[in-house]
């Protein structure tokens, strides 16, 4: 999977995932913010993204808050972490 197909397939898990009807995967900026001002998901919304993620790239993520606040920043910190999972396995 290229690196833009890894962050198209992604805005297309954001979008299907959490159910976001008034977006589509276009309207998602790669490095807009996930949370707080940019997409305004919550605390909810990242388990229910990060089960999707899991699920679709078949990666696993750390038990350290601070580390998965940095790796769902934004569709582009996501698609690093999927690239840098795939290269490790």
């Amino acid at each position: 999977m290229t690196r833009e197909e890894i962050e198209t397939r992604l805005k297309d898990v954001i979008v299907s995932a959490l159910d976001l009807e008034d977006l589509t995967a276009a309207d998602i900026q790669t490095d807009a913010p996930l949370f707080g001002e940019g997409l305004g998901l919550d605390s909810i919304d990242a388990l229910e993204l990060g089960m999707a993620v899991k699920k679709t790239f078949g990666v696993t993520f750390s038990s350290n808050p601070g580390e998965n606040k940095k790796t769902f920043y934004s569709v582009k910190t996501l698609a690093d972490y999927i690239e840098q999972q795939k290269k490790a396995s």
